[in-house]
């Protein structure tokens, strides 16, 4: 009987029920008002139109606004309404009095490495430019002598970072949108109990959301009963408001400010193999030893004071480690924020694809661009760019499947090979250009991803990471069946109209 009831009242159900009843009381408190509906009625029109106003003057993507305009217009007595509470960047004078302030630290333990850029202008000017606007506007600066190594699969992953974990002395930082007991997870979770033991300072950051099917509420007390400090990012409350549509999406570990891991591996079993969900599930990492490590570190500070309601001196954790060391090419540590108007993880891809002259790879799970990504890909294939993206062969959701299906047919026909991974699920976050750049990260080529969360990635140039990404990737080509546009015009109307329908509120999914 305990644990039927531990089973059938956890959280997620009490978090349903809650919202449902939200629901019923906005749902009775319109019927009680319904003698007054006319002049409440007029009032939310006025509202609506207001905020109509408010949305076609705001500085966002388009897509995103048509996507909110429709439902307003169609709908007038409650769009505006939902706009409100769903529609809208949620954030408080106080969140940015203190995103404000963990900024400035960030870019005061980020000391500009001058002589790292002028490097990069010499070996390649593409480069530098691609990275200038990287450092500019997230203050992130250039790294040079790296170590850096692409880590195909999440078994090899998990594999290299049990390995590093286990030489951490100082500290080790964790964070990641899904953690979820398991094989994996208790691989992990054993060494880093064994190192809060020995005095390192061990730390974790969970997104709520994320983690709300795989992790109980009292999670964090779980792991300071452990010697492990942790913290949850935006910790869901059942309250209709928008504030969830920022969710801490990047996959971060460092060790001891010198190793740092990314990618699209979260920790849990299925991407490893150690559960099968949908096929073979393929993703893919990197690891940077040496000063770039320091960059993610710095990021992963940032979102620890921003969820502890705290400020430190960044500088205490920085290793002792030659930052003016040369060689082994160059990385930037890419953070994207919702908080400020820079898409910046778009427009590193953007600039990647327009700089491209021989090729360019991407692997991404969702194909649901912007009308500005589309574009670049389609003309980069014009003017004679071999382009050539993989997405998923069997889904994880229909719907966003059916969405990146429908962008096949007029990248097809502009010249892009696309292709389908089909022995399961492909969750990989790459792109590979020309033998010389290449991004590895969190960062899905869809809206959520681009304008709403906090991700991160690995921008990289003349690393010896690069040119097995783009091996890898001509290997994966080998399980995949490439999209035809006789397969794209043969596609069945049921699924063409639903999906171009919902293609209007794609920047809402």
């Amino acid at each position: 009987m305990k644990r039927f009831f531990s089973k059938s009242f956890n959280r997620v159900t009490l978090t349903v029920l809650f919202m449902l009843l939200q629901i019923i009381l906005i749902a009775t408190a319109a019927y009680y008002l319904r003698e007054s509906f006319a002049l409440f009625y007029i009032e939310s029109i006025l509202i609506s139109i207001i905020i109509l106003v408010y949305i076609i003057n705001e500085n966002s993507n388009p897509a995103y606004k048509i996507a909110w305009i429709v439902p307003i217009m169609l709908f007038p007595f409650f769009g505006g309404l939902l706009y409100l509470t769903f529609g809208r960047n949620h954030v408080s004078p106080r969140q940015k009095k203190r995103m404000s302030a963990i900024s400035t630290n960030t870019r005061k333990a980020l000391r500009s490495t001058p002589s790292a850029m002028e490097r990069l202008k010499q070996f390649d000017s593409d480069g530098a430019v691609q990275a200038a606007y990287l450092q500019n506007v997230t203050g992130m600066p250039v790294f040079e002598g790296n170590d850096a190594e692409f880590l195909p699969t999440g078994e090899a992953m998990y594999a290299r970072m049990l390995e590093e974990l286990k030489k951490a002395e100082k500290y080790i930082f964790l964070e990641y949108f899904i953690i979820e007991p398991g094989v994996m997870w208790d691989g992990v979770e054993d060494i880093l109990v064994q190192k809060a033991a020995e005095g390192v300072d061990v730390r974790v950051i969970y997104d709520d959301v994320g983690s709300i099917f795989t992790l109980p509420g009292n999670f964090c007390r779980q792991l300071a009963a452990k010697g492990i400090k942790c913290r949850v990012f935006h910790r869901f409350v059942p309250v209709l408001s928008g504030r969830f549509n920022n969710r801490d999406h990047r996959k971060i570990c460092v060790i001891d400010g010198v190793t740092a891991f990314t990618g699209g591996i979260n920790l849990a079993d299925e991407y490893i193999n150690e559960k099968e969900r949908f096929g073979h599930w393929l993703d893919c990492g990197t690891v940077v030893c040496g000063s770039a490590a320091w960059g993610f570190t710095v990021m992963f500070l940032s979102i620890w004071d921003y969820v502890s309601d705290s400020e430190r001196d960044y500088s205490i954790y920085r290793p002792d480690i030659d930052f003016a060391k040369t060689g082994g090419g160059f990385v930037v540590p890419v953070g994207d924020i919702p908080l400020d108007n820079d898409q910046v993880g778009e427009t590193a891809y953007m600039n990647m694809i327009n700089r491209a002259k021989d090729y360019i790879y991407i692997c991404t799970p969702y194909l649901i661009p912007s009308y500005e990504v589309l574009t670049a890909l389609s003309n980069a294939a014009r003017a004679g760019v071999d382009v050539r993206l993989i997405t998923p062969h069997v889904p994880d959701k229909k719907t966003i499947f059916y969405l990146t299906q429908s962008n096949y047919q007029v990248l097809v026909e502009s010249g892009v090979r696309v292709y389908e991974y089909t022995p399961g699920f492909i969750h990989s976050k790459t792109a590979v250009c020309d033998d010389k750049y290449a991004i590895v990260g969190t960062i899905n080529l869809d809206f959520r991803s681009l304008y709403l969360h906090y991700e991160c990635a690995a921008w990289m140039c003349g690393t010896d990471a690069v040119v097995p990404m783009k091996e890898d990737f001509l290997k994966t080509l080998e399980s995949c069946e490439e999209i035809t546009l006789a397969w794209c015009k043969s596609r069945p109307w049921y699924k063409k109209i639903p999906a171009g329908v919902m293609k209007v509120f794609a920047p809402l999914a």
